[in-house]
């Protein structure tokens, strides 16, 4: 949303996330963006309580790549939720068009198909200085509400395996 600071949590609504372990899969397109948003999961992970061991990262080359790095990560790593971290910035083409459709239709099938999470945290902005205010601007930064939403769907998913109740 164009006035809201995405940044702001309180700890007190959002689940202790001491006992969950999460993946962030990065696109290194934009480095200066997704970087951003990466280091503003992982400090909202561990300011909510997750071990830094806890946190796996791996990176790939682009935003379309993200599906295919989640769904090995999924694969690979015993995990309560991932973070798919990109930006795509719209151009002069179509191009804009198609990673942005495409990555939103492949976290969405890994949603259905896997047991495992997985954050949308892809800006997917008009301009360069927008990204920039989503990712550590006056806005705030994407990754850190990311975060805490992969918390809340870690909790969500822990649901029937553990006999505590969580906080909903």
């Amino acid at each position: 949303m164009a006035t809201t600071n995405l940044s702001y949590y309180d700890k007190n609504t959002i689940p202790n996330a001491k006992d969950f372990r999460f993946g962030i899969v990065v696109s290194e397109w934009n480095p200066d963006i997704t970087r951003n948003l990466q280091q503003g999961a992982i400090d909202t992970l561990i300011d909510c309580g997750t071990d830094k061991e806890n946190i796996i990262s791996w990176d790939v080359p682009g935003s379309f790549e993200l599906v295919y790095g989640c769904k090995k990560m999924i694969e690979t790593q015993k995990l309560d939720a991932i973070i798919a971290i990109g930006n795509v910035i719209q151009g002069e083409t179509k191009h804009f068009d198609f990673v942005c459709e495409g990555v939103t239709q492949g976290i969405i099938d890994l949603n259905v198909k896997y047991d495992v999470p997985v954050i949308f945290c892809v800006l997917t902005d008009n301009t360069r200085q927008q990204s920039i205010e989503r990712s550590g601007g006056k806005l705030g930064n994407k990754g850190i509400e990311c975060a805490v939403a992969a918390i809340k769907m870690a909790a969500i998913k822990s649901l029937g395996t553990q006999t505590n109740t969580v906080g909903f």
